[in-house]
């Protein structure tokens, strides 16, 4: 016979780990930023060239992969394309075109190809934060990640890019990425 307490206390120590993991504990909000500078708009800081280092780490804060990557933007009407060539030290190359389009002063709404749905971007201040999913390869096969972007513009040359990826609410990994304009 199954001890009835126990039993209790076990759905309660599960349902309490679920919820825990699926709660952000990243409070940030983007116009926590709105009176900070330098502005970071990304339809001036990604129009023209961009290089880029970055560098992916799993769950547990590993470095996994890294890579350089060329970029290209251009901003015509109210609608920034970026192209973005990664290189990654494994030796994969990777392209994305972006299509971003600036909604109002601080919403933006974007897609490429490999992104699911809309990605939604917020920009206040020295901040840009992006949201999207994003299939990725993954043991042979693509698989649905979210991100959550956060841009911070340091200079008129210079901004850092991080990123939590989550897959079913829970962190499997993060990206770290520097830019410069050139």
């Amino acid at each position: 016979m199954i001890n009835f307490k126990i039993f209790k206390l076990t759905v309660l120590i599960i349902t309490l780990f679920f919820t825990a993991s699926c709660i952000n504990i990243n409070s940030m909000k983007p116009t926590d930023f709105k009176n900070t500078e330098p502005s970071m708009t990304i339809e001036n800081y990604f129009d023209g060239p961009v290089k880029a280092w970055g560098l992916l780490q799993d769950r547990n804060g590993k470095v996994t992969r890294q890579f350089k990557a060329d970029m290209f933007g251009s901003f015509e009407g109210d609608i920034l394309t970026l192209k973005e060539d990664f290189y990654w030290t494994d030796g994969e190359k990777q392209n994305r075109i972006w299509k971003i389009k600036k909604i109002d002063q601080n919403y933006y709404e974007g897609s490429a190809p490999d992104v699911v749905g809309i990605a939604k971007g917020f920009q206040y201040g020295s901040a840009f934060k992006f949201e999207y999913s994003l299939m990725v390869p993954f043991k042979g096969k693509n698989i649905k990640v979210s991100f959550d972007d956060w841009i911070f513009k340091q200079d008129e040359e210079v901004a850092i890019n991080r990123a939590t990826l989550t897959k079913f609410g829970f962190k499997v990994g993060e990206l770290t990425v520097f830019f410069k304009k050139n």
